[in-house]
Order: structure tokens, then sequence, then C-alpha cells
């Protein structure tokens, strides 16, 4: 019996068809299929029900699922025992931001994969916080303040930001001095978030209104620019704006709690070695260095 065609049939077993087994293996939908059809070929029995909607577990097909993905677990686990420091295997599937990864995160992703030519690298980049376990990532690099989840996260590097706004924003609407005056202003954000700031030791949390909304923090930045309302960003994406002018801080006596950049990976007693790999390498990059201060030159 073959891993991969084991390693096939959990993924279309947990992603619910062949087109998203696929994406995630990243190989084509054809030998996805052929690997299906070998591995219910061997054992005689029929694990999938297939339809134009997808593809469901047999009765069969749910016994069979656990005990697949105990067999794969457990050959992952060997293959660390045995390579303990070798070059990596397999495939790694990381979700990363979009607002400043492709800056900021894919100069190390691809680091890694240059160091390991046998790892086989899937990284997706959005701002919509994916669901690691039901979509199929090993893990995640998400930034500023973790939700409280059962996910397990590993802090990479501290991130600074502030609350800035146009010249010309400022002028028409005047500059809010305290968090209570933010309420009377328009805040760009990504969905309906609350804000919080430091007055000395005390953390100050707002809840802001605004009619301008976007998932990307690159887009509140344009917005900012716009003279939209005030924003409420990291460093690493203002700092171009911030020196030449386009924005500028703002409400500075209150500054935003520390927040910081992380790799988060479902819960489970050891990571695989992968994501520690990943996870000290982004550390190697931006543990000690002010990289999420500003621009990443390169």
């Amino acid at each position: 019996m073959d891993i991969e065609e084991l390693q096939t049939f959990v993924e279309v077993a947990d992603s619910g068809g062949v087109s998203s087994a696929a994406l995630r293996l990243g190989v084509s939908k054809s030998i996805v299929s052929r690997r299906l059809a070998r591995l219910e070929q061997e054992l005689g029995v029929q694990l999938l029900a297939r339809s134009t909607r997808g593809a469901a577990l047999t009765e069969a097909g749910a016994t069979f699922r656990d005990h697949a993905a105990r067999v794969c677990a457990e050959i992952d686990l060997a293959r660390e025992a045995i390579l303990p420091s070798g070059p990596l295997r397999g495939r790694l599937r990381v979700s990363v931001p979009l607002s400043f990864g492709p800056t900021h995160f894919a100069p190390v992703i691809a680091e890694m994969a240059r160091r390991h030519p046998g790892l086989h690298v899937q990284a997706c980049y959005s701002d919509r916080f994916v669901d690691l376990i039901a979509e199929g990532y090993d893990c995640a690099v998400r930034v500023g303040y973790l939700q409280d989840s059962n996910l397990i996260a590993r802090c990479i590097g501290p991130i600074n930001g502030k609350l800035v706004a146009s010249p010309a924003y400022i002028e028409a609407h005047g500059s809010p001095q305290t968090p209570e005056e933010l309420i009377a202003h328009q805040a760009l954000m990504q969905a309906t978030e609350a804000w919080q700031f430091l007055d000395g030791d005390k953390v100050i949390t707002v809840r802001p209104q605004g009619r301008f909304k976007a998932d990307n923090g690159t887009a509140l930045v344009a917005a900012a620019v716009a003279g939209l309302g005030v924003a409420y960003l990291p460093d690493c994406l203002t700092h171009d704006s911030v020196s030449s002018g386009a924005l500028v801080p703002i409400m500075t006596r209150y500054p935003p709690p520390p927040a910081g950049a992380y790799v988060v990976r479902p819960p489970g007693q050891h990571p695989a070695r992968k994501i520690r790999v990943l996870t000290e390498l982004l550390i190697e990059y931006f543990g000690d260095t002010p990289h999420f201060a500003g621009t990443v030159a390169g």
C-alpha cells in the first residue's frame, strides 16, 4: 500500500473533494483520482461516494480514514526520527498575510525551499484568517494581536504600529487627542474590530466607527492617504507614507500595546520538524532585528 495513496485519500476525505485535495497537495486532479482508484482497488472496497458536488466518505471510508491518518502521522514521525537534521521532505502548506507578506515573509520561505530541495512548499497569501485544520494548512504566519483559540503560537518578532491620518483629513476634521475622541472620527478598518491604546500601564479599548473597510492593510494605507479617515496600522506598512509626509502620526501620547508576528499551528504534542525549521528561520531573520519597523530592502 503506497503512502502517497493514503495521504491523498486523507486529503480528499478532509477537504471534501478531489479538486480541493489536488490544490492542497499541489498535484493535478487526474493524479488524485488515479491514486484513489488504486487504493480502492487494492482494498476491494469503495471509500468515497463521488458526485458533482464533491466526495463523501462511505461507511468503510469513514472507518479507514482515521486509520490512514494515523499511519501517515506515524510515517512523518518516523522520518523525523531517522533524519533529525537532514534535508526536509514532503509538503509544507503555509498561510501568510497578504499585507507585507510577499515583501517580508516570502524571501524567508523561498530560502527554506532553497535549503531543502526535497520539500514541496505551497504558500498561500491572504489577509483572511484561514481555518488551519479544515483547510489543510500545516501552519500560518499571523501578525498583530492573536485571537483566543486552541492554536499553538510562537512569536517570531515584534511589530510596532501607530495611528495615522493624512494632512488633508486633519485639516478638515481635526486630530483626535485621546482614545475617547476617536468615536467622532472616521476609522479605516478591516472589519468591526476593537483598537487598544496604552495610557501608562493602563490599556484603553475603543470600538471605532467608519464607512470604509478593506481586508488588506495596503488598501487601508491608500484610503488613509486619500483622506478618508484615521488608520491603525503597523509601521512596516505606513513607513514610506509617513516619511514622505503623505501620512502623519496622531495621538502619539497613547501608543498601541506591543504586538508581534507569530507562527501558529494546530494543537498537538510535538510540532512537525518542517514547522520548527520554518519558525527558527523566521526568528533568525526577524527576532532580533527591526525588520517590521520599516521597509525591507531587496
